[in-house]
């Protein structure tokens, strides 16, 4: 379950810096849905011990410095890169970085943002420290970084109410053992900026294209590691994201071998969930429902994933048609989506399809069984829960092999992936 961000925003900003300025997330002043997806270009930028072309690479440090975390205290050498401040558009109320990447052992990267307000420039937010192992820094979410232009909640920064941001930078470090030869490296980085309404009810789209088109994903349910491995949140509800993301990995035919499953209880039936679940998990979120994490997960397989916002599904059916099983957050309460039998404060699934009338065919991993998995949900009820204002407002991951492209965006809107 992933307790959905852009819902609770201000009661979780409240709770955690309740020393601070008042801030709810500034709201657009329209009807008007507006999000863009923007990769990074590194090639321009600043670059500081970092070869930069295609991806970025440790070449030479920068500089050193120290970590501590419950692994201990360690040090490191760095280099660095900082993109040029990126223009939006229009006023983004909110931003999420994500990122592929390499990092060997001995290895880790942070991912930060500053954005442009009325007032200036902001201070940079620390949006992840990732490593894709577990032996040098506990992957994570740092919260308490507010102050009067916004805050971070888990993987999502939050503009202040009236500093909406017009322009952004994101700038990556990369951390490695001092005097070792290891190359962490960044192969793909963007950032999703978006100012959506806080719609109470959406109304239902027209058809894109997708009708009658089903996608052979895998299924996996989450419901049967209830109790699994709790240091990593132990299963059930918790791990809808891992579970969705493992599905669409299987489909493209690459997730964890036999080999690197060797560690799960082999009375498990989907070990390969399971490694998701801990190789997605924040430390300080203590859960594997970072969206950031999840696509930096795929990355590991070779694979191209990243987070923005869909504006409908319409939009979606254009990944369909392009053979791109899609993973979606919502948040209902019971009886709210017809035929899924239960409600959640935040939950992640996978498009698959659409039947030939256009409702949506979901793996959903809420089921009791992985043959239980495959739902038919009504077009115009999982359009509503899925972007209006108390869910997540359309947030989607997309992950695919770089070979297989991507379709063309909405003709005519900022283009969203």
């Amino acid at each position: 379950m992933r307790v959905l961000t852009v819902f609770l925003s201000a009661l979780l900003f409240t709770a955690t810096y309740a020393a601070g300025p008042a801030m709810a997330g500034t709201k657009p002043a329209s009807g008007t849905v507006n999000v863009t997806y923007q990769r990074s270009d590194f090639g321009s930028g600043t670059s500081e011990g970092v070869t930069a072309g295609s991806t970025l690479a440790f070449a030479t440090p920068a500089g050193t410095t120290s970590y501590t975390d419950a692994l201990g205290t360690k040090d490191w050498e760095y280099a660095r890169w900082t993109g040029q401040e990126r223009p939006i558009g229009f006023a983004a109320t909110e931003a999420v970085a994500s990122w592929n990447a390499d990092t060997p052992a001995g290895s880790w990267l942070q991912v930060e943002m500053r954005g442009r307000n009325s007032a200036g420039q902001t201070k940079w937010y620390v949006l992840g420290r990732w490593a894709y192992g577990e032996g040098d820094i506990n992957r994570t979410s740092l919260p308490s970084q507010g102050d009067d232009d916004g805050y971070v909640s888990v993987d999502t920064f939050v503009a202040a109410d009236g500093r909406p941001i017009t322009g952004y930078q994101l700038r990556v470090t990369l951390y490695r053992t001092p005097g070792s030869s290891v190359i962490p490296a960044v192969r793909t980085l963007g950032a999703m900026t978006s100012a959506v309404p806080d719609r109470k009810t959406v109304p239902v789209s027209p058809g894109g294209g997708a009708w009658g088109i089903e996608l052979n994903v895998p299924r996996r349910s989450q419901n049967v590691h209830v109790g699994h491995y709790p240091e990593w949140d132990g299963g059930g509800e918790a791990w809808c994201s891992p579970t969705s993301t493992t599905m669409v990995l299987g489909y493209w035919g690459k997730w964890p071998s036999a080999q690197d499953t060797a560690w799960v209880d082999p009375t498990d039936p989907d070990p390969e969930v399971d490694y998701a679940a801990r190789y997605t998990y924040d430390h300080d979120y203590q859960g594997a429902g970072n969206w950031p994490f999840n696509t930096a997960y795929a990355g590991r397989y070779g694979m191209e994933g990243f987070v923005t916002r869909l504006r409908s599904l319409t939009e979606l059916e254009r990944l369909i048609v392009a053979g791109v099983p899609v993973v979606t957050s919502q948040s209902f309460k019971k009886g709210e989506l017809p035929g899924a039998g239960y409600g959640t404060n935040g939950h992640l699934m996978v498009i698959i399809g659409f039947t030939a009338t256009g409702d949506v065919i979901a793996n959903d991993p809420a089921s009791p069984s992985d043959d239980a998995v495959r739902h038919v949900y009504p077009r115009a009820d999982f359009e509503n829960v899925w972007l209006r204002g108390s869910s997540s407002r359309g947030i989607v991951y997309v992950i695919h092999p770089p070979d297989h492209p991507l379709p063309a965006t909405t003709p005519g809107l900022p283009a969203n992936w």
